[in-house]
């Protein structure tokens, strides 16, 4: 962030938080993000609402393209403003700017909140969260909160909708891109049709958070701080999101602690059942964590395509490319015998 772009933004920053000055103490790029770039800004705010210290994150696309299927910032932001109003722990929304002369690109901005998102630290170190068991369950109950949210939403209305079952909508979309892909998966096309063998119907829609997982939540020694990252976020089948959580591929190793590599399923699944007064079909769960890998090979198929076309001198995305082997093993491995 040069000086222009710190001046821009001070003044910006000023109006849109009626302040009468807001000055950037300090500004540090946070790492991680292969879509979005993430700035952590300590403001020092006079006059307002927000008079005083106050910890923030600057949140804004990429400098190249992102992840095509990913939201823009004006929507996430209205993400966030909706699930913070229906009380999901997130951090505070506090403005958009979707003027580009402003940074030169759309942003928002939201209250900083504290601990790390770090999935492959989350699961070894239990000095964060350190009762698994109650962070296993409050996941489970924010989830539900997130699922408590159906269509239509006024403010959500640039989210796609669709007629067909959620599954056959993933399935179709999934193979789509492969079929446009100039190298050939088999592996990913034998889950495909696997999982179109084994579609459930369409039922119950609810707003998904897409990308529910180990490494897009915040915790302290605490406990939850919060939710992240949610540029997926679209209408599904709920038990899309608790597959994703739950599936081998998100579990950093810790694969004796199906939730999310940090708890037990039992405990998720009573934290979600106790607030969504609803009860897990289980045997749709695997069902959805076949879909997980096939999802996760694809994403990643995509964003090694983003390094190797020259679009992106990235090595977190040319690294991510070779997952999908292990990917495709495990996909073989959960629909050999069904």
């Amino acid at each position: 962030m040069n000086s222009i772009q710190q001046q821009s933004l001070e003044k910006y920053l000023a109006q849109a938080l009626a302040a009468r000055t807001v000055e950037i103490l300090k500004a540090a790029l946070l790492s991680g993000g292969a879509v979005q770039e993430n700035w952590a800004l300590d403001l020092r705010v006079i006059g307002g609402a927000f008079d005083g210290v106050l910890n923030t994150v600057l949140r804004c696309d990429s400098p190249t393209a992102g992840v095509a299927i990913s939201h823009g910032r004006a929507q996430e932001f209205a993400l966030l403003q909706t699930v913070f109003n229906a009380g999901v722990t997130v951090p505070q929304p506090l403005c958009l700017c979707t003027d580009t002369t402003v940074y030169g690109r759309p942003f928002f901005v939201m209250r900083r909140i504290a601990g790390t998102a770090a999935g492959h630290v989350l699961v070894k170190n239990s000095a964060y969260a350190p009762d698994r068991v109650e962070l296993a369950h409050r996941l489970g109950r924010e989830l539900a909160r997130i699922h408590s949210i159906k269509p239509p939403v006024e403010a959500l209305d640039f989210l796609h909708t669709y007629t067909e079952s959620p599954a056959l909508y993933r399935i179709n979309t999934h193979r789509n891109y492969l079929d446009q892909h100039q190298t050939a998966y088999p592996a990913l096309e034998w889950g495909l049709r696997w999982l179109e063998r084994h579609a459930p119907a369409r039922g119950l829609v609810t707003l998904a958070h897409g990308d529910f997982r180990t490494g897009n939540y915040m915790v302290d020694e605490q406990g939850l701080t919060g939710i992240l990252d949610w540029e997926f976020a679209g209408w599904s089948d709920p038990l899309e999101d608790i597959g994703w959580f739950c599936a081998k591929c998100w579990r950093f190793g810790q694969d004796g602690l199906q939730a999310g590599g940090v708890g037990l399923r039992e405990h998720f699944y009573q934290g979600y059942e106790a607030e969504s007064g609803r009860t897990i079909d289980c045997d749709q769960i695997h069902y959805w964590e076949v879909m997980a890998h096939v999802r996760w090979a694809v994403v990643a198929i995509e964003q090694a395509q983003r390094f190797c076309s020259g679009q992106e001198n990235s090595l977190l995305l040319a690294l991510t490319g070779h997952i999908v082997p292990e990917l495709e093993w495990e996909i073989l491995n959960m629909t050999e015998h069904n």
